[in-house]
């Protein structure tokens, strides 16, 4: 890519984040769930849906990009409204881990279908070739900025 291509992208990223601000996009998929959630509370939750285990309250921290005070303010609260529990850590019996409970991941999973079900159906006509495409580029590119970031 060229420095004109890298000036011309830019245009493009913020078009496409007010397109997806304009539509409402996250507050749709928030009121999806069901559950009066901010952002904090509904990426926690996500956060946790897309992990393989429970996590302590810095790996979401960590995983967020946030501090870890912050998260465990949300969790108190998700705890309270019974969208997560604290289990014991196989590993060490003194700490604790988070994981969402079965209302907490539907919540994550009705957010995260109706993310997907409209991305779905904006490229739906787009040719299969191009829409791998977009998901391998998608990919490199968080992962480009997480590591830039981190």
């Amino acid at each position: 890519m060229t420095s004109g291509d890298d000036l011309a992208l830019l245009p493009r990223l913020v078009q496409l984040s007010t397109a997806m601000n304009r539509g409402r996009l996250a507050q749709q998929a928030t009121e999806a769930t069901g559950l009066a959630l901010d952002r904090p509370a509904m990426t926690i939750l996500l956060t946790l849906s897309m992990a393989d285990s429970p996590l302590r309250v810095g790996e979401i921290a960590d995983r967020m990009q946030v501090v870890g005070p912050h998260v465990t303010r949300q969790v108190q609260a998700l705890e309270h409204r019974g969208l997560v529990r604290r289990v014991t850590d196989p590993n060490d019996r003194r700490a604790s881990l988070i994981e969402a409970t079965d209302t907490g991941t539907e919540a994550a999973n009705r957010y995260t279908s109706t993310i997907v079900g409209w991305f779905r159906e904006v490229i739906a006509d787009w040719p299969e070739h191009d829409r791998s495409e977009l998901g391998r580029l998608l990919g490199k590119l968080a992962d480009d900025i997480a590591t830039r970031l981190a």
